[in-house]
Formats: structure tokens, C-alpha cells, sequence
């Protein structure tokens, strides 16, 4: 079941899209601040396992079970559970956009009784009652962990086939941040010295997702965020474990893929649109990405 909310305070708006599936809640939203200011959230009711994930906007924002302060830029995903919730958010830009997994806490029990070393001594605290969190490194939003967001807020079923859908996903969601937190911890940054660094490779990281059509070169990158084309090239490679082109030929490819299962352009009309240099190359692309030419993969050919 899907379920569209709008909230409107004197602070700003806030639009969500809900779903539920076997008692895990799911949720995108985008807040829209009118000035700079904190709020507060609680949580007293629900004995979850929660799965947050910062997509867009920096924040600080103090989590009182945990009894710690945490700095994130955009782009950035952790596990914690606490019995009972309460945080003090300070957004540090006018637009933040999250997705959040809530898994009740023998579900998320069940799913993590023989997983891998750090979401088991996880789970061991859950079962002792303890606030936790997963990861002492925050993990990064990488294309794999943004694709099936992306397949989440998009989409296009109906009754059981949905439920089956976002159970699935929700399991792969949960699987990719747990490994992604476990490389985060064991990674010594070379290239990431500061907060500033990561702040503007988020940034680039927008920038192609704007203009997968007609995609920067890389001097033009780095003089749009304000870093040469050295750390630009290594620390998008550190930060998302892919290069700058690897990235952006992975998002066109999938949005190409959305396109071809959403509407009726054809595969000549998608290649122009998102910059192809003729259709024989989208082609080939396609079908090494996916395994199928384009005119497969339409749900309804």
C-alpha cells in the first residue's frame, strides 16, 4: 500500500511516500525549510531496527539513547536501534531529502541470524537491549545502493506483486548498507581528508545526475565544485567505489532502462535524449549492462 503525506509548518513542508510490507515501513521524503532552524523526534511506541539514509542536504543531529552528536553531508546511510528514540536534527541546508527502512525487531533478527560478522555483534546488542549503531563510519549512497531506492520510489505495482517487490528490495537494501558500513570501517581514506572534500564529490555526484544528457567533461567538474582533476578522479573513486565515467554510464543505463519500461519513446529516441552518440551504441551498452537489447526489455513490447 502506497501513501502520499504532505505536512505544513510555520518551519517549511514535508512531502513523504509511505509503503509497508510484513510490518517494515518504508519512506522517501523531501523537507523544504523556509529559514534555518532545529526540530525534534520521538519515538516511544515502536521497537524498530532503523535503516536511515541521507540521499540529499547536510545535517547535524544529536540522538539521545546513543548519547552522540553526528555531522553528515549527503550522501551517506547507517543502521541504529534504540528502544525508545528521541534526536535533535539541525539541517544545515534549506532542502533534505531521506529514506529510512523500519524493521520490527524480530524481523530484523530472523534476517540477521547468520549474516556476517558485524551485523551479528549488531544484533547480539538488540537482543541485550543495548542503543546501538552498526557502523562508526557512516557508509556512502554508492550506484548500487541509489538504484534500488530509485526502483523503490518508482515503482509500478500494484497489490501482492508490490508487497513481494518492496519485501525484496527492503532485504537487498538492508544487505548492501550492511556491506557497504563493513568496508566503510575498514577503509583508511587517502584522498577524503576533511568534510569539505566529501561535500564537494556529493556535489559532483549531483551535477552528473543533472546532466545525463549532456555530462560535463572532467576540467569541467572540477572547476563547477572547486577540485583538481586528481582528487577529483580518486576521491569519487574512494568515496562511491566508482570512477566519475563508470558512474554516470551506469546511471544513464538505468534510466534508459526506466524510460524503455515507462514509456513508449523508442530506443533511438532514448539514445538522443540522453546523449548517445548514435542508437548502434546505446544498443551495445544496453546489452552489456543488462543482457537483453532495449526492445526486450519492455514490459509490454
Amino acid at each position: 500500500m502506497e501513501n502520499r503525506q504532505q505536512l505544513v509548518t510555520e518551519a517549511g513542508t514535508r512531502d513523504s511516500l509511505l509503503w509497508e510490507v510484513n510490518g517494515i515501513k518504508l519512506g522517501h521524503a523531501v523537507s523544504r525549510f523556509n529559514k534555518a532552524g532545529g526540530f525534534s523526534a520521538s519515538n516511544h511506541r515502536d521497537d524498530v531496527i532503523r535503516l536511515h539514509l541521507g540521499l540529499r542536504g547536510n545535517y547535524s543531529f544529536y540522538h539521545k539513547q546513543l548519547d552522540q552528536d553526528f555531522h553528515l553531508i549527503g550522501g551517506h546511510h547507517n543502521i541504529l536501534y534504540s528502544r525508545e528514540f528521541d534526536m535533535t536534527v539541525d539541517p544545515h541546508t534549506l532542502e533534505l531529502e531521506t529514506f529510512g527502512v523500519q524493521f520490527p525487531r524480530e524481523t530484523f533478527l530472523r534476517f540477521t541470524g547468520n549474516a556476517s560478522d558485524t551485523l551479528k555483534r549488531f544484533a547480539d546488542a538488540i537482543v541485550e537491549g543495548r542503543s546501538t549503531i552498526l557502523s562508526s563510519e557512516w557508509g556512502a549512497i554508492d550506484p548500487a545502493i541509489h538504484q534500488v531506492i530509485r526502483q523503490i520510489i518508482e515503482n509500478p505495482y500494484k497489490g501482492d506483486l508490490q508487497q513481494l517487490f518492496l519485501l525484496s528490495k527492503s532485504i537487498e537494501l538492508l544487505v548492501l548498507c550492511a556491506e557497504s558500513c563493513d568496508q566503510a570501517m575498514q577503509q583508511k581514506p587517502e584522498f577524503i581528508k576533511n568534510p569539505r572534500d566529501k561535500e564537494k564529490l556529493n556535489a559532483v555526484r549531483e551535477l552528473i545526475n543533472q546532466r545525463l544528457d549532456s555530462p560535463p567533461n572532467l576540467s569541467e567538474i572540477a572547476r563547477t565544485v572547486g577540485l583538481n582533476e586528481y582528487k577529483l578522479k580518486r576521491g569519487f573513486k574512494e568515496l562511491f567505489r566508482t570512477t566519475v565515467f563508470g558512474y554516470l554510464a551506469e546511471q544513464r543505463l538505468l534510466l534508459a532502462r526506466q524510460y524503455l519500461q515507462d514509456t513508449q519513446k523508442t530506443a533511438a529516441e532514448i539514445a538522443a535524449e540522453l546523449g548517445y552518440s548514435t542508437p548502434q551504441h546505446f544498443n551495445n551498452a544496453f546489452k552489456k549492462r543488462f543482457g537483453t537489447p532495449p526492445a526486450k526489455a519492455r514490459k509490454n513490447p
